[in-house]
Order: C-alpha cells, then sequence, then structure tokens
C-alpha cells in the first residue's frame, strides 16, 4: 500500500501550549563516498564494528562481517560505493549506495541504496542520536552528486525505525517532495509473555495438542534432540549440514536453495563465521539420531534479532519439524538482551504467520534530490506513480 509522506509525518504533532523549545545544535557530520572495494582493512572495519554496536536501528546485513562478504559475492565489478558518515573523527553512519539506470523496469536514472536477495533490511547504521544530522548530511551530499539521477530510492526500511523517522521529518522541514511507494507487513515477535504463555495465546489447545503428538511420533523414530548454541565450535559442520539439509528440498530443485550458487554458499559461509566470532550467531536444530530435522540461523543484534535462514527435511513433514523447531525457539522471548525478533520472511507467510502475531512494516521510500526544478520533476513522477497504482511501480 502506497501513500504520501505527509501522511506518515502527520504524527509528529508539535506541543501548541508554550515558545517552541530551543534544540540543541547537531553535531556537525560529513559525508564521503568511496568504492567498497578499499574497505577492507583492519582499522575501517574495527571502527565499522564499533558503528554497529552503537547503532540506534540494529541492521546486521550491513555490519562488516555481512556486507563485505555479500559485496565480494554479488558486486566483483565496484559499481557499489559505501557511503560513510564522520563526527569528530568518529564513523557515525554508512550506508551502500549504487546508481542504477532504471527504476522498476521504467528508465528512471536514481540513486538506490544497494540491496541483494539475502539482504533483509535496508535501514543504514547510524549512531545512536545521529540520525537527523546523518540524512541532513546525506541528503546534502544527494543534491550536489544527484548527476543523471532523478531520486534516491530507499528500500527495505522499516517504520518503526528511529531513522525512518528522521528522515521523515527532515524531508519535512526541508519541504523535500518524498513518498512511502510501497509498504508491507512481516511476522515479528515481540511479547512481554513467556514462551509457554505466548504459545498458549497464539495457538487453539487443539493445536498445541496436535504439535504434541508430533513431537511424540517423531521421538519414537529414534533419539530425538533440541540443541541451541551462540558458541563458534563446530560452526563449519553446521554450516554445511545447513546447506545441505536446504538443497535436499524444493529450493534445491528450484535453483534457490542457498548451495545452488557459489557466490550465496560461500555469502553464508562467511557471514555465519564473522558474526559468531562476533558473539551475533545463534543456531538451533532439531535432530534425528544425530541428523538434523530442522536448523536455524538467527543473528542476534541486541535489543533485536533477525531470523535470518531455516531449513527442514521434508521427507519428515508430517511431523512439522519446522514448526516444532519454531515453538522451541520461542525461548527467545526469555532473552533479556533480545526485545524483538524480525522473522526476514516474505509477507503472508503460510507458517510463521500463524505462529508469530506481532508485525513489523517495511516500507520502500522515494526521496527528491538536487535543485528546485529536478524535484519538481520528481515531484510529479512521484505523483503520477501513487496516482495510478496506489501500491507503488515497483510494488
Amino acid at each position: 500500500m502506497g501513500t504520501n509522506l505527509a501522511s506518515t509525518t502527520a504524527l509528529v504533532v508539535p506541543d501548541m501550549t508554550g515558545p517552541d523549545p530551543v534544540r540543541p545544535p547537531l553535531p556537525a557530520v560529513s559525508v564521503t563516498v568511496q568504492s567498497w572495494q578499499g574497505a577492507d582493512s583492519p582499522e575501517f572495519r574495527s571502527a565499522w564494528d564499533e558503528l554497529a554496536l552503537q547503532a540506534g536501528d540494529p541492521n546486521p546485513f550491513l555490519e562488516s562481517w555481512y556486507l563485505l562478504p555479500a559485496l565480494r559475492a554479488h558486486d566483483q565489478s565496484g559499481r557499489v560505493q559505501l557511503l560513510r558518515a564522520h563526527s569528530q573523527g568518529q564513523l557515525v553512519g554508512l550506508l551502500p549506495l549504487v546508481r542504477q539506470p532504471r527504476y522498476y523496469g521504467k528508465p528512471l536514472p536514481h540513486w538506490a541504496a544497494w540491496m541483494h536477495g539475502n539482504c533483509f533490511l535496508g535501514v543504514p547504521l547510524v549512531t545512536r542520536g545521529l540520525e537527523t544530522a546523518f540524512w541532513q548530511a546525506m541528503l546534502g551530499w544527494a543534491d550536489q552528486s544527484a548527476k543523471t539521477g532523478l531520486f534516491l530510492h530507499l528500500p527495505h526500511l522499516p517504520l518503526d525505525s528511529t531513522s525512518y523517522r528522521a528522515l521523515t521529518a527532515v524531508c519535512d522541514e526541508q519541504g523535500r517532495p518524498a513518498g512511502l511507494v510501497h509498504c508491507e507487513e512481516r511476522a515479528m515477535l515481540a511479547s512481554d509473555l513467556s514462551p509457554d504463555a505466548y504459545l498458549a495465546a497464539v495457538l487453539t489447545g487443539k493445536k498445541r495438542k496436535e504439535l504434541r503428538r508430533q513431537f511424540a511420533r517423531l521421538s519414537e523414530q529414534g533419539v530425538l534432540s533440541m540443541t541451541r548454541t551462540r558458541a563458534a565450535e563446530q560452526l563449519e559442520a553446521w554450516v554445511e549440514a545447513f546447506l545441505a539439509l536446504e538443497q535436499s528440498g524444493w529450493k534445491g530443485a528450484a535453483g534457490s536453495a542457498l548451495a545452488s550458487h557459489h557466490a550465496t554458499a560461500d555469502l553464508f559461509r562467511e557471514a555465519l563465521a564473522g558474526a559468531a566470532i562476533r558473539g551475533r550467531l545463534e543456531r538451533l536444530t532439531l535432530a534425528l539420531d544425530d541428523e538434523p530435522l530442522a536448523m536455524l540461523a538467527s543473528f542476534i543484534t541486541p535489543p533485536g534479532a533477525f531470523s535470518f535462514k531455516t531449513a527442514f527435511d521434508e521427507r519428515y513433514a508430517r511431523f512439522s519439524p519446522g514448526v516444532l523447531l519454531q515453538r522451541a525457539n520461542l525461548s527467545m522471548l526469555a532473552d533479556p538482551d533480545v526485545a524483538w525478533t524480525d522473522s526476514c520472511a516474505a509477507a503472508d507467510h503460510p507458517m510463521i504467520d500463524h505462529f508469530w502475531r506481532e508485525r513489523r512494516v517495511i516500507g520502500r521510500l522515494s526521496v527528491g534530490i538536487g535543485g528546485a526544478l529536478r524535484r519538481q520533476i520528481f515531484a510529479a513522477v512521484l505523483k503520477l506513480e501513487l496516482g495510478r497504482n496506489p501500491a507503488g511501480l515497483g510494488s
């Protein structure tokens, strides 16, 4: 569903009971944009990792241990640029950008945040409290560097994020045309309930009884075990088992499994190793006689977590091993460092949508850049896009 940006910022109501509060000046933020291929140095990785820990909106897909392997896998030509923001000598913001000649099939050149098939969030890494200063500096750079670009396109933005709210406020304050051209909801786990209480709240007694029956019947097939770990030990064997398990199912037959392509398999191996070293990886495994039936890799990024990839043995589908694994994964609710878990699943997912009842709204935002004439042209294009298709041209 598409909407004008004005409708998203209308919720910000100023206090009209007294004089305007005096806002402290924002810290100076400068922006540079360079090829990502020069970013893989120990010094920059260290600053990047520190930024990730200080970010107001966590995004594991833009952390060094994930983004660099993704770029090596998908951008060997070096088209992607890294926008880096600094303040007082510190790295305070990062976003990968690429110049695109077309917009969802239309000949509309623009700048866009770089995404790929295994990147499920596009919110930039920005030091907490500097979101407004970051967007002001970033949009200022975009105005000066627009070249043939008509606008800036930002996909996969979570509408509950501090960064999104800061961006919409900056656009509103500057009178900058912008529009939310598409948004969708995906499953999220966010509750104060205990795992058992949550299960009772979201599933009927009949369904919970069926899960217990399936677990009991599966236990009759051999020794059933559930293993959860955040340690890096035996990671390589676990990764190879996951790749084989996913490849054995429908994704392998369709050519969409990670192991179907060397680039995505190598990305998975390298990213999970990097996450594990930094304490950012949790692995959950349901096994029968030590053979995995269902596996889940999650990224832990306090105060949130992300269910990155899951796979199950389709030969045991009648026992619902994937659902049994997600039942065990409700223990995430008891983790004091994790307030919410993003499913990273497609909207209307047939399984997780019935199991996780909270929703996270993810949107695609287009923002006008450049001078007054260019912004007027973009505003006309945006009006046409939203008018002809309320869900946006890119839906």
